[in-house]
């Protein structure tokens, strides 16, 4: 009987099954879109049943596409910070998902740091007081949705972030957990002591009643009926983290890059926190076997979605599979510099009050150097990531690991490698973040029996070496500093 590895990964912009054969080649794979929601001005909500019934119609299709084989176990991987706060005894969502993108919260961040608690907060968290993670969504809630605080006193509410309720809907209610990378996403969770902080639980307000009980990344976490089969739910990751893992980024020093939505640069700084000075985020990378490996993380907010932008907002393309040949029916950008700060800006500058700006514009620019300083745009805001993460780390990055739809485009990753100076590696299979996910459900369920076993598994696909002359991209780097210096101001 042939055994499969089924992993579901809940993203901002759907949800995916995705089976994997022993030998961690994908077989199978089916999507549902899901619909984001913007009520108000800087506000981002899901559905979060409508999230768990496009999960649950994969994971059938997913399961039927097998036949007679065996899925030995599911490994789960999703969108980190997006907050769901649920009634315990309906099952039911008291409001929508508040996503990792809304920024509703960032005048209650600002209250925080005016009363100087932000050092205390990052060095139990690893995090910068942001709307981004999930406390101060939790505390909107709680302040906002009619009888919230009383029924959270009463016991009466769950939290989580995607993935413990997509395990409640899995295992029919029973079972409240979440792995530690997506507790460390929470700024409630203390990464030195790996538990749920009662100090920080204080500080917001929260009832730690509400909180799931947190579990290693690998490791039976419970159990799902699919048409009549009962599998384990053997694997637990947040997305960026499960993308490290999938580009088998287990060694100290190693770094990739995910080029989705926004981008996440993501460095295994090894079994203790390093602490940034450079504004990055310290982050559990994974916890595997009681042991547990840190990373350091840089988040920038609008990578993909500029592309989306160009499409939807100014109409010069009408799919986003255009921009590339766009971009490259100019030989450069023109002179403009696009710093996409549509949603303000994330590491290292954290300025929510950012706003997107487009520099050097003259009667001579088209619409191809648009796209093409926008490309340029994602790529620039990688540099400003890695310079900082090398900063901290105390080491020079030799070579980048890329995934995510965006990290497709020759074009873009061509330039990442001239204006990093450094090699660009893009991984030879597309769902690398599924693939992590997958890798550790396979661990804790034993059919892989180490980490050194899945190396092997790994296969790099095309690699980008620096092209451009340094005294071109020192003077792009320059120009490029100046505009961030205008959007900022």
């Amino acid at each position: 009987m042939e055994r499969y590895i089924l992993a579901l990964d809940q993203g901002t912009g759907s949800s995916k099954a995705i089976v994997f054969d022993t030998e961690a080649r994908q077989v199978a794979s089916f999507q549902r879109e899901t619909t984001l929601l913007f009520p108000r001005q800087g506000w981002v909500e899901q559905n979060a049943m409508k999230i768990w019934l496009s999960v649950r119609s994969v994971l059938s299709e997913a399961v039927a596409s097998v036949g007679e084989g065996e899925i030995v176990a599911i490994g789960l991987t999703n969108q980190r910070e997006t907050t769901i706060v649920w009634d315990a005894l309906s099952g039911r969502p008291i409001c929508n998902a508040i996503v990792w993108q809304d920024r509703r919260t960032s005048e209650y961040c600002d209250q925080i740091r005016a009363h100087g608690l932000e050092e205390m907060v990052r060095q139990k968290t690893g995090l910068i007081v942001d709307a981004y993670f999930s406390a101060t969504k939790i505390r909107w809630i709680l302040d906002n949705v009619p009888g919230a605080m009383a029924k959270a006193r009463a016991g009466r509410l769950r939290f989580g972030t995607m993935d413990s309720w997509l395990v409640w809907n899995l295992t029919g209610g029973k079972v409240h957990v979440t792995d530690v990378t997506n507790a460390s996403r929470t700024m409630l969770f203390n990464i030195n002591t790996l538990q749920w902080d009662s100090e920080l639980l204080n500080l917001f307000g929260i009832p730690e009643s509400m909180l799931p009980e947190v579990c290693d990344s690998a490791g039976i976490a419970g159990e799902t009926e699919v048409q009549g089969r009962r599998i384990p739910i053997a694997g637990i990751i947040g997305d960026q983290q499960s993308a490290l893992f999938g580009q088998m980024c287990v060694e100290e020093g190693a770094v990739k890059n995910t080029y989705g939505t926004g981008c996440f640069l993501l460095m295994n700084c090894g079994h203790k926190p390093v602490f940034s000075e450079n504004r990055l985020l310290t982050t559990v990378a994974w916890k595997i076997g009681g042991r547990v490996d840190y990373a350091l993380e840089g988040s920038i907010f609008v990578a993909g979605a500029v592309v989306r932008w160009l499409r939807d907002g100014l109409g010069i393309i009408k799919d986003s599979s255009e921009v590339e040949a766009l971009a490259a029916s100019v030989p450069d950008s023109g002179g403009v510099y696009f710093v996409p700060a549509l949603t303000g800006m994330g590491a290292p500058y954290w300025d929510p009050d950012a706003r997107g700006t487009i520099v050097g514009l003259t009667m001579g620019v088209s619409a191809a150097h648009i796209a093409r300083a926008a490309l340029e745009g994602i790529a620039f805001q990688t540099m400003d990531v890695v310079a900082a993460m090398e900063k901290d780390a105390g080491i020079l990055i030799s070579e980048l690991k890329v995934d995510g739809g965006a990290s497709r485009n020759d074009l873009m990753m061509q330039f990442q490698a001239d204006i990093l100076g450094t090699e660009v590696i893009r991984s030879s299979l597309s769902e690398v973040t599924a693939l992590g996910a997958a890798y550790m459900a396979g661990l804790g369920a034993g059919l892989w029996k180490s980490v050194e076993e899945l190396k092997g598994h790994w296969e790099a696909g095309r690699r980008f070496c620096r092209r451009a002359s340094e005294r071109r991209m020192n003077e792009a780097r320059a120009a490029w500093a100046a505009a961030v210096r205008k959007t900022l101001a």
